[in-house]
């Protein structure tokens, strides 16, 4: 028996020693890391997990509520043998469509319901861009031709002195940055469960000529929306980029709850490259707000409607913008948020539609870099009336 204790305290003094060594070292954030990822069941971050971070509010207006007109359609309506199939298999919290700016389907699952936020993860990146833009129209930021390093002085690379804001939106910035989402050890991991996301991100250097290549990286993202807080200091009216986003785009579009955004710690930065969390009905606001080419539901405009024309036009991919990805399903074309693990708010001009679908799966199948499950979403959505 003694022996036995002996071990017993053997192990906890050593899980003690490595927990205390590991948050002392440069991993420290994978304690967080573990602690919601492989102690909850899950592999890397989750849609719901959203909870467990250190977060920002942004308040909707009560008195500037936008209810969308619902139809009065079946339960099932929407909902044949192909698109519960993918709906399920791919461990969907929503889904709905608007057609005609009308609700004509709307189905929860595992749990969500109209008043459940859920992490959007990179529909993150568009609306950071749209708030970027905002910021250019009320001559917060100059342009998005602005110099990077104007803003972030410390950025270092040997192309630091030619990365511009367009670069950072169009995914086209050449860092030394491998998008990973399985990697515990990798940037996209530290990034996301660091207390510190700006000194992570001076850890990444431009080192490649931008403007020149696509390639997805997320500390793109995050960069943006250190130059936006940075612009957003200057003015000394906002104190974070949740206010701003608040009184500029949610009491804009008429938002029912209140949406948040995560931070990389108490009172920190958001999270800008992944993790605004709101409500499915409220996604497909900002969806309607770029159908309807930057003017909201009362017709008041928010968003330039020649940058959205632009941001919706391949730039250095044919399947992606400034920050909005572009995609075709039979003879259909639409563009759309997307993040990970399928969280999508799609815009189908042609069929006057916004289709939403929040939850923790993706079906990439063959359909690469348009996935099989968008595709689904979309082709059945619009068939609706």
């Amino acid at each position: 028996m003694m022996k036995k204790n002996k071990t017993l305290f053997i192990a906890l003094i050593s899980l003690v020693l490595l927990g205390t060594i590991v948050y002392l070292s440069p991993y420290k954030y994978l304690v967080k890391g573990m602690s919601l990822t492989y102690l909850k069941g899950e592999k890397s971050a989750n849609y719901l997990d959203w909870k467990y971070f250190d977060l920002r509010k942004m308040q909707n207006n009560p008195s500037k509520i936008f209810v969308i007109p619902s139809k009065n359609y079946s339960k099932s309506n929407g909902l044949d043998t192909q698109l519960l199939s993918m709906l399920t298999k791919t461990n969907s919290g929503s889904y709905i469509v608007l057609k005609n700016d009308t609700i004509v389907s709307e189905h929860y699952f595992n749990g969500v319901t109209d008043s459940s936020q859920t992490n959007s993860f990179s529909i993150a990146k568009t609306i950071t861009t749209l708030l970027v833009q905002k910021a250019i129209q009320d001559k917060i930021i100059g342009s998005w031709d602005d110099k990077v390093i104007d803003y972030l002085p410390w950025l270092t690379g040997e192309f630091a002195k030619d990365l511009t804001l367009r670069n950072l939106s169009t995914m086209t910035a050449g860092l030394d940055w491998e998008e990973n989402y399985l990697s515990p050890f990798g940037v996209s991991a530290k990034a996301y469960y660091s207390n510190d996301v700006e000194a992570v991100m001076k850890q990444v250097a431009v080192i490649k000529k931008p403007g020149e290549n696509f390639n997805y990286q997320s500390g793109s993202t995050q960069l943006l929306g250190l130059v936006l807080k940075k612009a957003l200091d200057k003015t000394g009216k906002y104190k974070s980029i949740s206010e701003f986003t608040q009184e500029s785009l949610w009491n804009k579009i008429g938002a029912e709850y209140p949406a948040f955004w995560s931070l990389d710690a108490e009172n920190g930065k958001e999270l800008t490259y992944c993790c605004f969390d709101a409500t499915a009905r409220d996604f497909a606001k900002l969806g309607q707000l770029v159908m309807h080419h930057g003017k909201n539901n009362w017709g008041e405009s928010i968003i330039d409607s020649a940058f959205l024309d632009m941001a919706q036009k391949p730039f250095k991919s044919v399947n992606y913008g400034h920050s909005f990805w572009i995609g075709e399903t039979k003879g259909i074309p639409f563009t759309y948020f997307q993040g990970l693990h399928g969280q999508y708010i799609a815009i189908v001009k042609n069929e006057n539609a916004v289709v939403v679908r929040t939850g923790h799966g993706i079906d990439k199948s063959h359909g690469l870099p348009v996935f099989d499950c968008i595709k689904t979403y979309v082709s059945e959505g619009v068939k609706l009336k």
